[in-house]
């Protein structure tokens, strides 16, 4: 099991605003809370926010190269998995390989991707 995973963001205002929704949406509740970060926590394992510092902000994330391509999260119904699509497409995040939803890696793997405010690759699944 995994115990955290800490996320460096560009803008820890415009990044509290999109995790904090979709973590409470998939029922972790708020854990930490000080100036340069925030957490959520589900069960033992906890997700935490960190505000790079200004002399690191010049080096951006991109999923293709060395290190972490996306997160993925479990969701808790197919129903719910469309229930995330319509409050993203609402609150105006690209969903990737929108042409291909809720199938985008095949029959029986019913989800939906997109990007957090730095472009972190965020998957949600449904259970089969």
């Amino acid at each position: 099991m995994i115990h955290h995973i800490e996320l460096y963001v560009s803008d820890l205002k415009e990044s509290i605003v999109f995790w904090g929704w979709l973590l409470e949406e998939l029922d972790y509740k708020p854990f930490q809370n000080w100036d340069e970060g925030r957490s959520w926590k589900w069960g033992e394992s906890y997700i935490v926010l960190v505000q790079v510092e200004e002399a690191y902000l010049d080096a951006s994330y991109h999923r293709k190269r060395v290190g972490l391509n996306h997160l993925a999260f479990n969701g808790k119904s197919r129903v719910h998995i469309d229930h995330l699509k319509n409050q993203l497409e609402k609150k105006g995040i690209e969903i990737l390989y929108k042409d291909k939803y809720p199938y985008a890696r095949g029959k029986g793997h019913y989800a939906i991707y997109f990007e957090d405010p730095d472009r972190i690759k965020v998957e949600v699944v449904a259970p089969n």
